[in-house]
């Protein structure tokens, strides 16, 4: 027989709130509020037996007292009216009105839940957190001490639970006090897969409620071939709720210690961080072999600073910066320190991707709904030795702006772009396009320590950079319509109106005559440009599916281009010629290159649309000068335009396949063919698949010489990757690349890791090159291990130490 009785609180003793019960440390969210007086307390028992003599009241089988949202389930719970103590007896179970769980075979409790006991415990709280020990005892209200206590933030195997989890902290004793938010471990081992791997007198780190806090953050390791074995243990100091320090220091076998630091802060309106690293080289000698002795990075001191920021001004407005200083070029890529990122917080970090270059700007940036403002002041740090700093330019300002009309004119779109750009470089910039240019290094200055600067000519070098003040202003208008005819046809007539001008200061460095006139000059130049755009897709219906075949056509009529070589070429010395530029009306890159004359280009697209089999693109096509001078035949001071596939007035043929026959698969191949011998120029095979536990991908690149551009050769090679799930959980990649002309990898990497919603765990060995002040490639190896665990990884900071 089941019993129900309804008790007011004073009728089973002053028992309090459930919910201020806290051996469930962890408490993800505050405790409920306290629960209103007279409250009622329903118990369901098998039996309830009232001891007068005892002042003690009994509900015996199946006991169920709900309260306040909170349940307690036994076997037998007896309330003792003298001792103010409720005792729950045999498979004893409390449930808070939070989620909380806590099982034990005994739970002892004051009647307002500020002290007690549990005997076998063993707590799952709502943060997914999981506790047991053999016995915890609560005391002065705010402390909890659990004997024996395992602690873990990883579920059991659902198919054994008796498995050990991936991962679980054991101590002799685990308190937790309410006072600081935090759990304190002592004599405790940190087991892996069941496995022991570390063991800490002493061990803390704050509860989950607490979001910062001071302390070590995890180590991290890493190995390098420049630095030995390395270890990295962070301190983080929690100064405040809105800024914060945490200092890096990270000893290496082969060069001492580093010191970093790193100190974020966010206002009302932005956030702003600063980092440094620094140390004295333990043996600097070892890059004298590299770099060659008495260069900065055979220094004992060396180190760099970086900053960032950004804040914002209104919805649409921000502003910020970048910052990077540092002793040498090399300093970054020698120690394996990661570029500045807003999202990497580690200045020790081993990333495998570093940047060539820093970047120190000021910037203002405005987003509308059919506008973009970017206005910027850019200054460029190498990060490599061949960077020589005197040849970087200094940018200030660039500006950008474009804006579409919100409403149509003469049944069109218009569009209009800004652009103006400032610069300034102290020394010229060459690159060697002759084999003895190559192996003499007649470009590799131009100052007057050249043996020789009449060699310094464009059959021995371009001019990547001119030394001197440039400042160039250009603005352009678009207005396009597109028409469709009753039978499909698309005609897309426009209109372009370009203009330029430019003020021109040139030092009269040694071979800077040989291609561009010094001194001071005013340049001006205008660009009218009209056009028609013709598409007729021709669709087909099949039980197949669907195909469309569609004849692209684009006249484009203007005059010249004018002043070739005597507008400085900054901005526009990247041209490639391909699928994705075919039908582009000016194929420069930038703006200091501006195309002219009659041109039309022509191609065919072919889509196919497969029922249950994918879909399929392929573009084929060709451009042609149809009248005035062609602009690709024109080398300016850095020959942009020559070897492209269109310095002839019958352009190379270019084209682009891909087929993808599902979310598994794609292939993409894209070509250019001589147009005279149809030999490939150039060929980009690229594939990417995933399926079952497999994730691959595989890219080829096969590029005829172009000596006009400095790439004496033909180039060859090929990037792959593949992934493998060795389990849910295990995953193995490696990455490759090839040469397939010197016949020799030029970068690898192996990489092991674990994933899961309690852990991570990464190896990775990575292989890369670096160039030195010769030119020659110098290998550089480095192995890393990071490793996070759910609550007391990086999120979570942990402490640990000495007692």
């Amino acid at each position: 027989m089941v019993l129900f009785a309804c008790f007011s609180v004073s009728a089973f003793g002053q028992v309090g709130t459930p919910n201020e019960f806290h051996f469930p440390i962890h408490p993800k969210e505050p405790p409920p509020p306290p629960v209103p007086p007279n409250t009622p307390m329903l118990v369901q028992a098998d039996q309830i037996k009232y001891d007068y003599a005892n002042d003690t009241v009994s509900a015996v089988g199946h006991v169920q007292i709900y309260y306040g949202g909170s349940t307690v389930e036994a076997d037998q719970v007896i309330y003792d009216e003298k001792t103010k103590r409720l005792r729950a007896v045999g498979n004893a179970r409390l449930t808070e009105a939070n989620g909380r769980i806590t099982y034990g075979q005994v739970i002892n409790l004051t009647d307002d839940y500020r002290d007690g006991f549990v005997d076998s415990l063993h707590v799952e709280a709502p943060d997914d957190t999981r506790y047991a020990a053999t016995r915890a005892d609560r005391s002065q209200g705010k402390f909890t001490v659990l004997q024996n206590g395992i602690y873990t933030a990883c579920e059991p195997c659902k198919d054994n639970p008796s498995k050990p989890p991936e991962w679980q902290v054991k101590a002799a004793r685990i308190i937790h006090s309410d006072s600081d938010k935090m759990l304190y471990f002592e004599d405790a081992t940190v087991d892996m897969f069941g496995l022991p791997v570390a063991y800490f007198p002493f061990l803390s780190a704050p509860d989950s409620t607490v979001k910062r806090k001071s302390g070590f953050l995890f180590p991290t390791f890493a190995t390098g071939s420049a630095y030995g074995f390395s270890v990295t243990t962070p301190y983080y100091f929690n100064l405040a709720p809105d800024y914060d320090l945490t200092l890096y220091p990270r000893y290496m076998t082969q060069q001492g210690l580093m010191m970093g630091a790193e100190w974020n802060q966010r206002l009302i309106n932005g956030s702003y961080s600063i980092k440094a690293a620094g140390l004295f080289q333990q043996d600097p000698s070892y890059f004298a072999s590299e770099y060659g002795a008495g260069s900065p990075e055979t220094k004992e001191f060396r180190g760099t600073a970086l900053t960032a920021g950004e804040f914002d001004i209104t919805n649409q407005w921000v502003w910020g910066w970048t910052g990077v200083l540092v002793t040498d070029p090399t300093f970054i890529t020698d120690y394996s320190l990661s570029q500045f990122n807003g999202t990497n917080l580690d200045p020790f970090h081993t990333g495998t991707s570093e940047s060539s270059e820093g970047i120190s700007q000021l910037y203002l940036v405005g987003r509308g709904d059919r506008s973009y403002f970017d206005l910027r002041s850019i200054y460029y740090t190498g990060y490599s030795e061949l960077d020589q700093q005197s040849q970087l330019p200094v940018v200030a300002p660039v500006l950008d702006y474009s804006r579409t009309l919100p409403y149509q004119v003469m049944g069109g779109d218009l569009s209009y772009k800004i652009n103006l750009t400032s610069l300034t470089r102290q020394q010229a910039s060459y690159d060697p396009i002759s084999e003895a240019a190559v192996a003499d290094g007649i470009c590799a200055n131009g100052t007057a320590e050249t043996s020789n600067p009449a060699l310094l000519n464009k059959s021995n070098c371009l001019l990547r950079g001119i030394p001197g003040v440039y400042t160039r202003g250009s603005a352009e208008v678009d207005w396009r319509s597109t028409v469709v005819t009753a039978n499909g046809q698309m005609l897309t007539p426009f209109f372009q109106l370009r203009g330029d001008v430019a003020s021109v200061d040139i030092d009269n460095q040694p071979g800077v005559a040989n291609y561009i006139a010094p001194g001071e000059h005013e340049l001006a130049r205008i660009m009218p440009t009209a056009g028609l755009e013709y598409r007729y897709p021709l669709i087909d219906v099949e039980p197949w599916g669907t195909q469309t075949i569609e004849p692209i056509a684009q006249l484009i009529l203007r005059p010249n281009e004018t002043d070739i070589g005597e507008f400085p070429n900054e901005d526009s010395q990247s041209l490639v010629f391909d699928d994705t530029n075919l039908f582009s009306i000016d194929k420069f890159s930038g703006w200091d290159r501006v195309e002219g004359g009659g041109r039309l280009n022509a191609g065919m697209q072919y889509t196919a649309q497969f029922n249950q089999a994918g879909s399929l693109n392929a573009l084929f096509g060709q451009s042609y000068q149809l009248y005035g001078l062609n602009s690709y035949s024109v080398g300016d001071i850095t020959n942009t335009g020559l070897d492209s596939g269109l310095q002839t007035n019958i352009s190379n043929y270019v084209g682009r396949i891909s087929y993808q026959p599902n979310s598994t698969y794609m292939f993409l191949a894209r070509a250019q063919f001589d147009e005279a011998t149809f030999a490939t120029d150039r060929l980009e095979l690229e594939t990417r698949a995933n399926f079952d536990r497999w994730g691959l991908s595989f890219l080829y690149g096969d590029y005829a010489a172009q000596p006009d551009l400095g790439f004496l050769t033909r180039r060859e090679g090929f990037l792959t990757g593949a992934t493998y799930k060795l389990t849910s959980n295990w995953i193995l990649l490696g990455a490759a690349g090839y040469d397939l002309i010197a016949h020799q990898f030029n970068q690898t990497r192996l990489g092991l890791g674990y994933v899961d919603d309690c852990l991570m765990l990464a190896f990775n060995y990575v292989t890369g090159y670096a160039y030195n002040g010769t030119a020659t490639p110098v290998q550089n190896t480095t192995f890393s291990l990071e490793l996070s665990l759910r609550t007391l990884g990086p999120d979570t900071l942990a402490q640990a130490g000495l007692p």
